[in-house]
């Protein structure tokens, strides 16, 4: 039968449909569980690097990541649903909001602050409103990996010509690309792999079905980089 648009009259204690989830350490009022919605990927990054900072700035519809700064990035299913995980996770704490993104079939967001702390505790807001937990986030899949080594100038020119917000690449250089499902994962791999080596950061899409990393550098170099970013999939799988 429909339900009825008249409010329930029942006392509260009678059903469990009816009891709120007060959210620990949050500054939130009660919110009712939200079913249905999947969390695709939870990725946390203790201190952003200056090239990924930078990258993600260019694409920042709200405040501006800063290097050092802790990142939360979180991807969702179905894509309005992040509307009301971004009013959870800022009024939680007083991390900055710096993307919020709804697009086909997920929505995403990021999260900054100066305090790790602060950015783990929206987090935790955010799932415990799931009714879910970092745990049962959504594994990575690697969908393609790949150095290439000595670049062509032919191929270096068509890179820079399609990716205009990263660094550039030039001929010679080494290129790592790894391609991941959900999308937000590559953000962990290219943290990780700008803290291992001297890279440089070309292009990271972390929208969409898919997302996509692309980083060059010295031989030697983009060998480290790209085992670092392996191992931070790897450690997201465990």
């Amino acid at each position: 039968m429909p339900r009825s648009s008249r409010m329930d009259s029942r006392p509260p204690n009678d059903s469990g449909r009816g009891r709120q989830v007060r959210l620990t350490g949050s500054h939130s009022p009660a919110v009712q569980p939200r079913q249905g919605i999947e969390l695709r990927a939870f990725v946390f990054l203790d201190s952003l690097q200056p090239q990924l900072a930078a990258y993600m700035g260019t694409v920042s519809q709200g405040f501006l990541p800063i290097p050092g700064d802790a990142c939360l990035w979180l991807e969702v299913a179905p894509g309005m649903a992040v509307h009301r995980l971004t009013d959870i996770a800022l009024k939680a704490s007083t991390v900055r909001l710096g993307q919020k993104v709804v697009e086909r079939a997920f929505g995403s967001l990021a999260l900054y602050h100066r305090d790790q702390s602060s950015v783990l505790l929206s987090g935790q807001a955010v799932v415990e409103a799931m009714g879910t937990t970092v745990e049962q986030r959504g594994r990575c899949a690697v969908t393609w990996d790949e150095i290439i080594r000595a670049i062509t100038p032919d191929h270096a020119v068509l890179i820079n010509r399609q990716n205009r917000r990263g660094s550039m690449i030039q001929a010679g250089m080494s290129m790592f690309i790894l391609e991941t499902e959900p999308a937000g994962y590559v953000l962990i791999a290219a943290n990780e792999a700008e803290k291992s080596s001297n890279i440089t950061v070309v292009d990271v899409k972390a929208v969409g079905a898919y997302g996509r990393l692309t980083l060059a550098g010295r031989e030697g170099d983009i060998d480290e980089a790209a085992a670092a970013a392996m191992r931070a999939i790897e450690i997201i799988n465990r």
